[in-house]
């Protein structure tokens, strides 16, 4: 894939840069690799090919998994919570065959409080790594940090931490955030990372659970499959997946 983006022509390849983030990150490899690796970090400038590499399959595994994920928890979540199922396809009104705009998915209050309580309730992405650049502590512990260490953040956890969600975290409740749980605290939900270094993707994420999930609740009513089967759960790894999912389909 490198060496084909390389062979474009000059023209091409400036074209291909505003349009393909592919060609982005081709782009901004180095040319000489031993040269830059001699250089201290600050003075480095591009991506070496193996950076570039573990780019593009970041793009791949997190692009896929992570929605797939929280389409698997949507589908569970509602399942078990009929109302919600009901109120979502009452709002989508009489739009229940036709194609949405963005503009028209973005006006849908009360499917996208529960695709956020989806993605609280369970965080495709259950933690996140950040380096630390400088020597600091924490406010709250003492807790000092070097330059150099690395800090997990506990996605997860955030997300049920009765500190920061005023009705019951444990709790499946996508009206918590047309109410007091509107203005939470800004970290409290992080389910793509916070601060500059947050996903770039999320904006795509979340336009691809908003346009599959309105098809889904257009077309379908997903009933529970029992509790042997739909019992919930989940296996905790990078990603948090759903343990016991067992549905039942009716077209509509």
């Amino acid at each position: 894939m490198i060496e084909q983006e390389q062979s474009k022509t000059p023209e091409l390849i400036a074209e291909r840069k505003r349009t393909s983030l592919i060609a982005s990150l081709v782009n901004s490899l180095q040319q000489d690799e031993k040269s830059e690796a001699a250089k201290s970090d600050d003075k480095q400038k591009g991506l070496s090919r193996n950076e570039v590499l573990q780019e593009m399959l970041m793009f791949l595994v997190a692009g896929y998994e992570t929605t797939s994920t929280a389409l698997t928890w949507f589908v569970h979540l509602i399942s078990k919570n009929p109302r919600v199922q009901a109120k979502i396809k009452a709002e989508l009104g009489d739009n229940k065959s036709q194609r949405l705009s963005i503009e028209q998915l973005d006006s849908l209050e009360y499917l996208n409080c529960v695709i956020d309580e989806t993605l609280r309730f369970a965080p495709p992405g259950s933690y996140t790594v950040r380096n630390v650049t400088i020597d600091d502590r924490l406010p709250g512990s003492g807790t000092q940090l070097y330059k150099g260490d690395e800090v997990m953040i506990n996605i997860y956890n955030l997300t049920r931490d009765k500190r920061y969600w005023k009705i019951d975290p444990d709790l499946f409740y996508p009206e918590r955030f047309q109410g007091v749980d509107k203005d939470h605290h800004p970290f409290a939900l992080i389910p793509f990372g916070g601060g500059h270094r947050q996903c770039v993707g999320q904006d795509l994420a979340r336009l691809e659970l908003k346009a599959i999930t309105t098809r889904l609740m257009q077309h379908v009513t997903f009933g529970d499959g029992g509790q042997e089967v739909n019992a919930g759960g989940h296996k905790r790894e990078f990603t948090l997946h759903p343990k016991n999912v067992g549905v039942t389909i009716t077209f509509d």
